[in-house]
């Protein structure tokens, strides 16, 4: 039995009965009979033959009410192999969404490699910024200067204790509270439960198309899920049919190269097998199942493609429009110019140089453009080019006078 201490037990006596039926709600619990001062709630774990795990939870705050507190936190202690202070001390937390990362490192389980820790953080920021990324527009490549919004979401993740397991990292998201104020109009939470947690028809699982009153945070963690799901699916449909063509069909649910290399950035070095299981605010309920995402090394080499081929595809475009200014003319006849500016189809914030190759009626144009440091605008294909695009198939260039 886990111990409870004496400031367990303090804290017991304060807390609130609707926070206890709070996370037993989100926990699996379901409320079956009323009693005389309290309800009777019953769990049956997946993985346990047997009659459910029963407890009684207190209605109302009477003198016995921090030692039924007790019993309750004990019960779960056994059901969550948690010590009840653990446990108690997530009662109190805001509403929340979870994300529970599990590796399977070597050694002895409850422990990991420092070098697999550092990989599966980093990782796991890179995953929230990507889902926060696709939560504001879905891209198949995710441009470099994040919007404020996704800054802010991903300084607001926090990490919570290890869970049991292999080595399970625990983090979880903070929503705005639902508790009604009838005072200020506000809807209670049954009135604010969502149907399913996804509305896009494109892909059972995604889709930019949100509910007004839906909080970005709980936007990102419908994203981070469906990403990783869809990713899971595309990593699958690889490794059956020999393809790299799954990937481009889920950019719409929150697949993008960024995110697949989160992934690939999570299993580290050693391409290591882990899954990601997650966990919804009961205070924002969601209807859809969402189990745990497992990915082998062969998962994670097949992402690794994926997302290579993502940013290849995203670098190709016919009848591009590159607006920027000449740095450099080079080759034979001064036929290849360094333009350093923006494509019209990529995020107006993206500076890069591309290699342009000139037609001989734009030479002249562009000798007294890069001269005069004015700025140019160039139509044509574009295609990658070692570790950056080129510019191919010009169709016009103009030169634009200050």
């Amino acid at each position: 039995m886990k111990v409870i201490t004496d400031a367990d037990f303090q804290q017991a006596a304060q807390l609130a009965p609707e926070l206890l039926r709070r996370y037993l709600s989100g926990k699996g619990w379901r409320s079956e009979r009323g009693l005389a001062g309290g309800e009777l709630w019953e769990r049956t774990p997946n993985s346990e033959p047997g009659p459910p795990y029963e407890v009684l939870v207190p209605l109302t705050q009477r003198r016995d009410y921090p030692g039924r507190v007790v019993d309750i936190l004990e019960t779960l202690a056994v059901v969550e192999t948690r010590t009840p202070g653990d446990i108690l001390r997530e009662m109190q937390l805001p509403p929340v969404d979870w994300q529970f990362l599990r590796l399977v490192p070597p050694g002895p389980s409850g422990t990991a490699p420092l070098l697999d820790l550092v990989s599966a953080l980093t990782g796991l920021k890179d995953l929230h910024t990507a889902a926060a990324s696709a939560a504001v527009q879905p891209q198949a490549v995710q441009p470099g200067q994040k919007p404020q919004v996704v800054k802010d979401h991903v300084a607001s993740v926090r990490l919570d204790q290890t869970r049991v397991g292999s080595y399970v990292i625990a983090a979880h998201t903070p929503l705005p509270d639902l508790r009604p104020s009838p005072r200020q109009g506000e809807v209670s939470a049954d009135e604010a439960r969502q149907a399913s947690l996804f509305e896009d028809d494109a892909f059972p699982g995604g889709g930019p198309d949100l509910r007004p009153s839906e909080p970005f945070a709980r936007t990102v963690s419908r994203m981070l899920f469906a990403g990783v799901t869809c990713a899971h699916a595309a990593a699958e449909e690889t490794l059956t049919r020999d393809s790299l063509d799954g990937f481009g069909r889920y950019i719409g649910a929150g697949l993008s190269a960024n995110l697949c290399e989160a992934l690939v950035r999570i299993a580290g070095e050693e391409q290591r097998s882990f899954s990601l299981a997650f966990d919804w605010s009961p205070e924002r309920p969601v209807a859809q199942d969402s189990p745990p995402v497992s990915l082998t090394p062969l998962h994670v080499r097949a992402l690794e493609a994926g997302a290579k081929d993502l940013r290849e595809r995203a670098a190709r475009e016919e009848g591009a429009v590159l607006h920027g200014v000449v740095t450099r003319l080079s080759g034979q006849d001064d036929r290849q110019a360094t333009i350093y500016g923006s494509l019209l189809h990529e995020d107006a914030s993206r500076v890069r140089s591309v290699r342009v190759e000139l037609r001989p009626e734009d030479v002249e144009r562009a000798t007294a453009a890069w001269l005069d440091g004015f700025e140019v605008a160039v139509h044509g294909d574009v295609e990658p080019y070692g570790t950056g695009v080129r510019m191919r198939g010009v169709r016009a260039f103009v030169v634009r006078p200050q």
